[in-house]
């Protein structure tokens, strides 16, 4: 069951909400997004299941079910609190990095498949034009646009701005 998010006129639920609006128009879920955009806010070292819950109007078995989503892809983490038996979930200071990271090895695995697939589809078929382009295309992101080092050098430059 979703509830209304707890809303006491903290920024962080509104940017959690919206976030998870944006989220969700990548195809992924709302309520996985508003998790994510309010760990993005928090700096409390790991916040709780049950708060998760109560904050964002969540239920328990929904947030459960989405940090243990976000925790696969890499979003979150879950850590120990002091002081407390309850775990808590954290996001990593560059989750983006991470992101591009794993981005890349789907694209990895998709032109790997791709190139299995050109070994069985007839030369000069439709068929066969759509798997080189998603070969090609796949190639062209891996080794010609590399994000990764990108992000990497453009954060740092931003980073000795701000110094």
């Amino acid at each position: 069951m979703t509830t209304r998010p707890h809303d006491d006129g903290d920024f962080r639920v509104e940017f959690a909400v919206r976030f998870g609006t944006l989220w969700a128009m990548s195809g992924a879920s709302a309520l996985e997004g508003r998790i994510a955009g309010y760990l993005l806010l928090d700096s409390s070292g790991g916040v709780s299941a049950a708060e998760l819950s109560d904050t964002l109007g969540i239920s328990t078995g929904t947030v459960s079910t989405a940090t243990r989503r976000l925790i696969d892809a890499g979003f979150v983490r879950r850590v120990r609190r002091p002081g407390s038996r309850a775990d808590g979930f954290v996001m990593d200071t560059d989750v983006w990095a991470g992101f591009l990271e794993r981005e890349y090895a789907y694209l990895r695995a998709q032109r790997e498949l791709a190139a299995a697939a050109l070994t069985h589809v007839d030369p000069g078929t439709d068929a066969h034009a759509r798997v080189t382009n998603m070969h090609d295309y796949m190639s062209w992101l891996i080794d010609d646009v590399d994000l990764a080092a990108a992000w990497s050098r453009h954060r740092e430059r931003l980073r000795r701005d701000r110094e």
